[in-house]
């Protein structure tokens, strides 16, 4: 019987309330139907367990597998169609997956190194752009993936919130208005609407064989491709030199290999360092000043 960890339980508590908590004491049950129903011995669980649990087993057939369990049954159902879209474009395979159970089973990424581990910023760069080059297409018509326009929307709330305290803003307002005008404007101009990974950083990108890549925990979102260079940007965002020097040299890869224009990727900076600053005031927290701070160093690409 799988034992789960109390520190996942207590961070389950936090993020879900007791419905969190009885859904984490649930899992042992779950993982052994998911053993029966899906062939596999259950093996231990990731270290890293924050929003979902995850857990390494083995087939029959000795084949290595993950199976990834969600309180978030919808949010995961989304990944796994990602996940299937990618099919055949650098994403981990889905073998098998329950939506009303919320669990899927992926084959796992061997040796599964996240590509956080090439400290030269340059290699681990064009490598990011190897995969996104490969991964990016059109979206079914009928999709179930959230827009760029809904995944902004704590910017939207944020205003609401605050829109009889114009004195009392937490957030500098000409940051915000600079946010909302980058977001019409790309939005409003973006030419082709394209499904994007949404969460494309470099622990979500692992080594599977010698050469390949592999992506994974997707997020689905419908927009404009520049947008999915952001979240790797804004991770080890001072490895081999200042955030500014690094930014910028990332940025210069990315508009070289991948044809991009720089300054879209800015203006999605720009927008995404509010966001961030929304989400951490919606979440009770106090440090929404790293949002800023990230708007900030984006917009010297604009002057």
């Amino acid at each position: 019987m799988i034992v789960i960890p109390d520190t996942f339980i207590k961070r389950m508590h936090e993020l879900h309330g007791e419905q969190g908590v009885a859904w984490s004491e649930a899992l042992p049950r779950l993982i052994t139907d998911c053993a029966s129903r899906f062939d596999f011995s259950p093996q231990a669980p990731f270290s890293n367990l924050s929003y979902n649990f995850v857990l390494r087993a083995t087939r029959s057939d000795g084949r290595q597998v993950v199976l990834k369990s969600s309180f978030m049954k919808e949010e995961l159902s989304r990944e796994v169609s990602v996940l299937r879209a990618y099919e055949g474009r650098g994403a981990v395979h889905v073998l098998d997956a329950d939506e009303e159970w919320g669990v899927a089973l992926l084959e796992e990424a061997e040796p599964g190194i996240p590509l956080s581990t090439i400290e030269n910023d340059a290699l681990a760069t064009d490598i990011f752009c190897e995969v996104f080059r490969r991964l990016h297409l059109s979206p079914p018509t009928d999709s179930l993936y959230p827009s760029m326009k809904r995944h902004f929307v704590a910017i939207e709330r944020y205003r609401e919130r605050f829109k009889d305290m114009k004195d009392d803003m937490p957030l500098p307002p000409s940051w915000v208005e600079n946010a909302e005008e980058c977001l019409e404007y790309l939005i409003a101009t973006t030419n082709e609407n394209l499904l994007l990974h949404g969460d494309l950083h470099h622990d979500n990108i692992l080594r599977q064989g010698e050469e390949k890549w592999a992506v994974i925990d997707p997020k689905g979102i419908i927009g404009d491709i520049h947008f999915d260079t952001i979240q790797y940007l804004l991770n080890y965002e001072d490895r081999g030199g200042d955030c500014e020097q690094v930014l910028r040299d990332r940025i210069a890869n990315m508009t070289d290999r991948l044809g991009l224009d720089p300054r879209r990727i800015a203006m999605w900076g720009v927008a995404r360092g509010v966001l961030e600053a929304c989400w951490t005031i919606e979440d009770g927290g106090t440090d929404w000043h790293r949002g800023i701070q990230i708007t900030e160093r984006f917009a010297k690409f604009l002057d």
